[in-house]
């Protein structure tokens, strides 16, 4: 099969469409990129060996636009449509598989219009405006927190899987707040972090670039070592040392944390769109194998609390909430829907 993937915007995107295109590669299928010139679509696709080519096109969101700009940004989506038709048509596409974002627009929609089936990777709870759109004209539809037909495990690096091991008692730490940090975790992190001294544990804090300095010179001023890094491609080297984390919950980094079986408290970015982070972790507090608490004052307590509770019960149970080879299911499921 020939596969188009689009999307991306954010690294929570693009992760799913490398994970994707890899077992579609692995599976002897021909695979191209569209993605967008905006985001970060070209700082990871830009000079990948992965795909046969790899195309940006000039898009914005339109979401978060107004007035003139909300036109202009539709105004480009439309002819960036024509150019998708142009690439898929001249690819000789089989199949087009969008995971999301802005980016994702000109492809899916160009599939659509040229009945070229299309399949969607929903990542998170709350199903996205553009993926709502298009869900009535897909062939398929993936999502890990739906039931029957629809289901899948989210497609997770293997190597969480493969360091995976149940967590007993907290002896590392490591605070998350993703590629951009987090205030509002690098505060409580040192707010918290001379309690965590006093008990031995040790911390990983992964605090966004622009606060790296910040959060390091409070550290050394507390006199503690913790390990802190701004921007770090080693996510999974520091899930994998930890016993527990703190985490905002966008889809790629809860799911990997359930992977790696390590105990989480989440606190959901509160401006992301439709709350989707909200959503995406009371999915695991529903299943009673981790925490989700709004920002607020009242959360210092908690955290302690539930580093103080027992992990091990939460750690066994994130066993049954994922399963490897995610990817490699879509693929082989996607492959079972084109030859009806």
């Amino acid at each position: 099969m020939n596969i188009v993937f689009t999307g991306g915007g954010t690294g929570g995107h693009l992760v799913i469409a490398l994970s994707l295109a890899e077992a579609a590669r692995s599976r002897g299928h021909k695979v191209i990129f569209i993605g967008s010139m905006s985001g970060q679509d070209r700082q990871w696709f830009g000079n990948s060996t992965l795909f046969e080519q790899t195309y940006f096109l000039e898009t914005t969101g339109v979401v978060n636009k107004k007035g003139v700009g909300k036109l202009v940004a539709m105004w480009k989506i439309l002819k960036a449509v024509v150019e998708s038709r142009r690439i898929i048509r001249t690819f000789g596409a089989d199949a087009v598989v969008s995971v999301g974002g802005f980016s994702a627009a000109p492809a899916a929609i160009a599939s659509v219009t040229m009945k070229t089936p299309l399949y969607i990777h929903e990542q998170n709870a709350i199903t996205g405006k553009l993926n709502t759109l298009l869900r009535p004209y897909a062939k398929g539809f993936f999502s890990s927190y739906e039931t029957g037909d629809n289901y899948c495990d989210y497609p997770v690096n293997e190597s969480y899987f493969q360091h995976a091991r149940i967590r007993s008692e907290v002896k590392t730490i490591v605070f998350l707040g993703g590629s951009q940090g987090a205030k509002f975790i690098n505060d409580l992190a040192l707010e918290i972090a001379p309690w965590l001294s006093e008990r031995g544990i040790a911390i990983i804090h992964q605090c966004g670039a622009a606060e790296e300095e910040r959060v390091g010179h409070a550290y050394r001023e507390m006199g503690l070592d913790a390990q802190v890094y701004g921007f770090t491609t080693k996510i999974a080297e520091l899930i994998e040392r930890s016993d527990f984390a703190v985490s905002r919950s966008g889809a790629s980094t809860l799911w990997e944390l359930c992977a790696a079986r390590v105990p989480a408290f989440y606190i959901p970015y509160p401006s992301a769109a439709a709350d989707h982070q909200f959503h995406n972790a009371r999915y695991v507090v529903e299943h009673n194998v981790g925490w989700c608490e709004r920002q607020s004052e009242g959360i210092f307590q908690k955290l302690k609390e539930a580093i103080e509770s027992n992990i091990q019960s939460k750690s066994e149970g994130l066993v049954r909430l994922i399963a490897m080879n995610g990817a490699q299911h879509i693929i082989e499921m996607i492959e079972k829907r084109n030859e009806k």
